[in-house]
């Protein structure tokens, strides 16, 4: 059996429960989409971030490109794929969605 680079990670509970109230909130309030819109600003000025948070960034960018529908954003978040499993690994892309 060959190993390979790629790990298969779960999103641990504690976090999916976070992203859920995340989403809840979304749709509630889908003005908060601008908060998202504002850490993605103040992550991508930042001169050290690791490839992987990069990368989310992007590809959050690609999920706002591609629409403005509060419902399909959701849904590519909490998507099994690729994108969503991506932005779901950062939750500090998500800060002050949820109030506490």
């Amino acid at each position: 059996m060959r190993s390979t680079n790629r790990r298969n990670r779960p999103t641990s509970s504690r976090n999916l429960q976070f992203i859920n109230q995340v989403i809840a909130q979304l749709k509630a309030e889908p003005e908060k989409l601008q908060l998202i819109k504002n850490n993605l600003a103040y992550y991508r000025a930042q001169t050290h971030l690791k490839r992987g948070f990069l990368l989310a960034i992007e590809r959050f960018d690609w999920v706002f490109e591609a629409t403005d529908n509060i419902d399909e954003i959701c849904d590519q978040i909490m998507a099994d794929d690729y994108i969503g499993n991506r932005l779901r690994r950062y939750p500090l892309l998500f800060k002050g969605v949820v109030e506490t």
